[in-house]
């Protein structure tokens, strides 16, 4: 066998090996060192035993519940943020700043639209959200209104989903993936939360084009902090005004002059409830950063 193999993608690691499809429809597993830093979605090119990674367009990170931060995976291009009844509220904003911060296009699936109380969380969001980023309702259980999300997919998206626990990750991938057979985990009630149980990361062409990422370790799944900067340009609702532009490019909406989003607010045209989840994110946020600064500091 020649050693040297053409240009690969790796699809599924295992922990101390990962499997590459290579350009001729080939597949190989490749040993890896446990913490060897490779990802599914990352290109290669392997040489005998040996990858080398080609430089990755976006990544996409976690954080843990100790506060590590994991890289899942590569070159991805969208992300779904999966929310149901009963998600916490807060997460839906930060995951799309996180998504744009990341380079990646997000958008919403509303899992669970069987259950009572899904429609009026879906006639929120899309008030809110609707002409910020696409949003999917679906019902994984029912295996119903999955159409317009693989026509979305089938314009060539490579994705992952992120949502909090017990919001229908699995059963969902079940639906778009069903040659995978994902477990999901046990639940005493439909309506409460599962656990997740994928034990390896993974990615699947969508039979209608497109591909998809499931990874491990989103039961616990938190968001790598955005920087004020990114929040600031990033937030759901304060890109709809291009007409308006802040007189300094490191606004922070808060009390500069020349701020078009007060002016927005001022006018009606951003909801006042906005401006106020806004300015409580980034009080967060401004905190995380000193509290970063502040350790760097004393380290030094």
């Amino acid at each position: 066998m020649n050693s040297f193999t053409p240009n690969g993608l790796i699809v599924a690691h295992h922990g101390i090996s990962v499997e590459v499809l290579f350009d001729n429809g080939s597949r190989r597993m490749v040993r890896v060192k446990r913490n060897s830093g490779h990802v599914v979605g990352d290109t290669v090119i392997v040489t005998g035993e040996v990858l080398k990674r080609l430089p990755r367009r976006t990544e996409l990170q976690r954080r843990d519940a100790r506060g590590g931060i994991h890289l899942v995976a590569a070159n991805l291009d969208v992300l779904g943020i999966v929310v149901a009844p009963q998600s916490p509220g807060g997460f839906l904003d930060r995951a799309i700043v996180a998504a744009r911060s990341a380079g990646l296009q997000p958008f919403v699936v509303v899992n669970k639209c069987d259950l009572d109380g899904t429609q009026e969380l879906l006639a929120e969001l899309t008030g809110v959200y609707g002409s910020s980023v696409p949003i999917f309702p679906i019902s994984a259980a029912l295996r119903s209104g999955f159409d317009p999300l693989e026509e979305y997919f089938s314009q060539g998206h490579r994705g992952a989903f992120v949502g909090t626990t017990g919001v229908g990750k699995s059963s969902l991938l079940n639906v778009l993936c069903p040659n995978i057979d994902l477990k999901v985990g046990s639940v005493s009630d439909y309506k409460s939360m599962g656990r997740h149980t994928t034990t390896v990361s993974t990615l699947h062409s969508l039979s209608g084009g497109g591909e998809l990422v499931d990874t491990p370790g989103f039961r616990d799944f938190g968001l790598v902090d955005s920087t004020v900067e990114e929040l600031a340009e990033y937030f759901p609702g304060f890109e709809d005004h291009h007409d308006v532009a802040c007189k300094f490019r490191n606004c922070r909406h808060r009390t500069e002059p020349g701020c078009a989003v007060l002016m927005l607010v001022e006018q009606g045209r951003i909801r006042a409830e906005r401006y106020a989840t806004y300015m409580e994110i980034l009080g967060e946020v401004e905190s995380h950063q000193a509290a970063a600064r502040s350790r760097d500091w004393k380290n030094n």
